[in-house]
């Protein structure tokens, strides 16, 4: 190879290969199933006496509901209670007291003032998101998800000096036990809490287990060059963040006793994640339902509720944002929600800084551009060297030429011959490769930060950017991109080869094709980092060719 850089191309190409295998295994949009039998039928038959429901978990005194035969479940409607507060709007069914639809009111679809907010919850026919719960009692009447309850009203709303607003939700099995399911909403938080009051006035004692689940359809991807991952999650003390993707859940159903853990369904941006009790042990458990609908959620310790007696169960939903900080106050490890992959230890001090230089500017745009100019100050020593030896390449260029003039296709003595220059010459050809792939997990870790950060969502920069998130609508950075790309390669040193010289000269253009789709922050980073590096390195090959006059 007889130039350093078309070296550093393949290798940097080999790398975003083996990276983008990686992201896609992870994030990559799931794979097709058949649906299962069942689901093709169209005349479902009622399931047999004690038949489990495929979306219930197993209580304590019943096998597990995976042996049982699958039924084909329908979302029955009751009344919908709508829910207000100054973050949410929510819509509670009280056939099974789901929670069924939950807009975000801090965050609209689009950035039209007429944009309706985004419905992260719901039951539409291109996806379902929804948080169930219940308690499992095994035999005769329970308050499951598959319930009748009653409500007061259909309508709730926070009160303009009010911090909390209670929908209570009531069941009873006609002979004295009566349970009531309660939802709290707090003013200015992502948090729901979830309480079941059970009241046994009946002659005999009454044994029931909570549970508290998700259950989601897969969410369709909406750009076809990246794709986030969807699909859950489990947080334990002991294995930390550990996904549990759709195709876990087909192949090998969750069946794990944690204490101090939490599970979620996870989407770009957003998540929703049942918390229990820090001190408490659940069994986690996860489903594949039929119709690609997936289930993960834990189900506690049983309660014996003696005649006469009251007890309580509660967990809290986290439904919103994932906004770090956020999250850190509400679970152990809930802010990993928001994945950067291996090189999180990388990432997380470059989201810190590009967090507090927000704080400053007030501009995530700006910010983008000031951390760049930060992490190029930080490895300027190192691309002075890289630039260096590529000025002393460049220099050497007419003379490498005539060798390979002087000797043809005799390759040994080419080679020989041209390491005997480098050696007379005292320039390492490599010199210039090492300095740039020491900065490329840097430069990952920004990639991931930018793409996973909800901050970026819709984030203004200026003129006709006003979406840091959403690619260039005229296509005008990854246009300036690739044109510093070219600038770039004529300050390098061309490859004698002409095939090479072509690959090097085509590469521009094919990286400005795949940055057209590319959200505009990702875009400003590069054209930030090219613009520097064109000048630093144009100081730097003036100063080398000054030198040898």
């Amino acid at each position: 190879m007889d130039n350093p850089r078309v070296l550093l191309a393949i290798a940097l190409s080999f790398l975003v290969l083996l990276l983008w295998q990686s992201w896609m295994k992870d994030y990559g949009p799931p794979e097709q199933r058949a649906p299962s039998p069942a689901t093709a039928q169209t005349d479902q038959e009622p399931p047999p006496q004690g038949t489990v429901p495929e979306d219930l978990p197993a209580a304590h005194d019943e096998q597990a509901p995976q042996a049982s035969p699958p039924v084909a479940l329908q979302l029955p409607a009751g009344r919908k209670v709508e829910v207000v507060t100054d973050l949410f709007r929510a819509v509670i069914d009280t056939q099974g007291g789901d929670l069924r639809e939950v807009d975000l009111l801090k965050y609209p679809v689009t950035l039209k003032p007429d944009s309706p907010p985004y419905r992260l919850m719901e039951t539409s026919a291109k996806q379902l998101f929804i948080a169930q719960s219940g308690l499992r009692a095994g035999k005769g009447p329970e308050p499951t998800h598959h319930a009748s309850f009653l409500v007061d009203r259909q309508k709730f709303e926070l009160s303009a000096g009010g911090d909390v607003v209670e929908v209570p939700l009531r069941w009873t099995d006609g002979k004295g036990i009566e349970v009531t399911k309660i939802y709290r909403f707090h003013r200015g938080s992502y948090v729901i809490d979830v309480e079941f009051q059970v009241n046994n006035g009946s002659g005999a004692a009454w044994k029931v287990q909570p549970y508290y689940q998700l259950q989601r359809t897969p969410l369709q991807s909406t750009s076809k060059f990246i794709h986030t991952y969807t699909g859950g999650v489990l947080y334990s003390p002991e294995e930390k963040y550990q996904k549990i993707s759709f195709g876990d859940m087909q192949d090998k159903p969750l069946n794990r006793e944690v204490t101090g853990g939490w599970a979620a369904m996870i989407q770009h941006y957003f998540v929703g994640a049942w918390i229990p009790p820090a001190k408490q042990p659940e069994r986690y458990y996860s489903r594949a339902l039929q119709d690609e609908r997936y289930v993960i959620g834990m189900i506690g310790p049983a309660m014996d509720v003696a005649p006469g007696s009251e007890q309580t169960s509660a967990a809290r939903l986290f439904v919103g944002p994932k906004l770090q900080h956020v999250m850190e106050a509400v679970a152990p490890g809930l802010e990993l929600t928001v994945d950067y992959g291996k090189l999180t230890f990388i990432a997380d001090p470059i989201y810190w800084l590009l967090e507090k230089i927000h704080s400053l500017v007030g501009n995530w745009g700006w910010s983008i551009i000031f951390l760049t100019i930060l992490i190029k100050l930080a490895f300027f020593k190192l691309s002075e060297t890289s630039y260096k030896s590529m000025a002393n390449m460049r220099k050497l260029a007419p003379r490498l030429q005539a060798l390979k003039e002087r000797y043809g296709d005799d390759k040994q003595k080419l080679n020989q011959a041209m390491m005997d220059m480098y050696k007379k010459e005292k320039v390492n050809p490599l010199g210039g490769c090492l300095p740039v792939l020491v900065q490329i997990p840097v430069f990952i870790s920004l990639y991931w930060v930018l793409l996973e950060s909800v901050e970026m969502r819709q984030a203004p920069f200026m003129l006709w950017i006003q979406n840091l998130s959403a690619p260039d609508p005229f296509y005008i950075l990854p246009l300036i991109m690739g044109a510093t790309m070219l600038i770039q390669q004529k300050l390098n040193p061309a490859p004698m080869d002409p095939i090479q010289a072509k690959v090097m000269m085509v590469l521009p253009v094919v990286f400005t094709v795949f940055f057209a789709f590319f959200p505009s922050g990702l875009v400003l980073y590069w054209v930030v980092n090219n613009t520097l590096s064109i000048a630093q390195q144009y100081v730097i090959t003036k100063r080398v060719e000054a030198a040898s006059t």
